[in-house]
């Protein structure tokens, strides 16, 4: 198979059967931000927001460099953010405003801490 025919046939997260490391599963408990992501997940496919098929695709759009360089549940939020975008339940500016609110709450619990 060549290199082009590869590229077309693999989709980005496709590993199987390519050389690689041994793998070595490890538990580990999820982090607090984990657990919600997929509760998340679960409340976007109950509302008939995004569904699995829809987060799948998502994640592969995501390209190569990406799925390699974030997270399992990294991926998920973004491709969910996409998907909400592209739908526009959401736009980049609400989770933009939103995000500088949870910094400021942030901020301000940390000053009242010290």
């Amino acid at each position: 198979m060549t290199d082009t025919s590869q590229l077309v046939r693999r989709l980005p997260n496709d590993l199987g059967g390519l050389p690689a490391e041994p793998v070595r599963p490890v538990d580990h408990v999820l982090e607090p931000w984990e657990k919600r992501c997929h509760a998340l997940a679960d409340v976007l496919d109950f509302h008939k927001l995004i569904n699995t098929e829809e987060k799948r695709c998502g994640v592969e759009a995501l390209g190569a460099e990406m799925i390699g360089k974030l997270s399992y549940y990294e991926r998920w939020i973004v491709a969910f953010a996409n998907i909400l975008f592209r739908k526009r339940v959401l736009t980049p500016r609400e989770v933009a405003e939103k995000m500088r609110a949870i910094d400021a709450r942030f901020a301000t619990a940390d000053d009242h801490a010290t």
